[in-house]
């Protein structure tokens, strides 16, 4: 009989920030830029292939929403994620100008801590 060895997900509440920390700290920051403070991940570096790029960006995005609404965020909070993901994707497929947009608009980290906002909101 064969045995999965993989690691359960974390579920949890803590768990989901854990893992949208590193996605967002990922797609959004992971880089340094040489001899300045501004950062670009996965995201910003995706934006230089056409199309392509910009909507694989986008699916890892829509993880944070879909992680909202697991946990219940309402609506309107969904709709907000979603706009800043469509923006992010929208302006990240345009090329040189998307490249430039990542350094400034951080889909993820903003989705998160709107995210966290609700968490903390709930947990009252």
């Amino acid at each position: 009989m064969y045995r999965s060895a993989t690691i359960p997900l974390d579920l949890t509440r803590e768990g989901t920030i854990e893992r949208l920390e590193w996605l967002a700290w990922f797609t959004d920051s992971a880089i340094r830029i040489p001899g300045t403070s501004r950062t670009v991940g996965a995201d910003g570096l995706l934006s230089v292939v056409p199309g392509a790029g910009s909507l694989f960006g986008a699916g890892l995005s829509l993880y944070v929403v879909a992680e909202a609404f697991r946990h219940g965020a309402p609506p309107a909070l969904l709709a907000r994620m979603g706009l800043n993901v469509t923006a992010d994707t929208a302006l990240g497929a345009i090329p040189v100008v998307g490249f430039l947009f990542d350094f400034v608009f951080k889909a993820n980290q903003r989705n998160l801590n709107l995210l966290r906002e609700h968490l903390k909101d709930t947990t009252r």
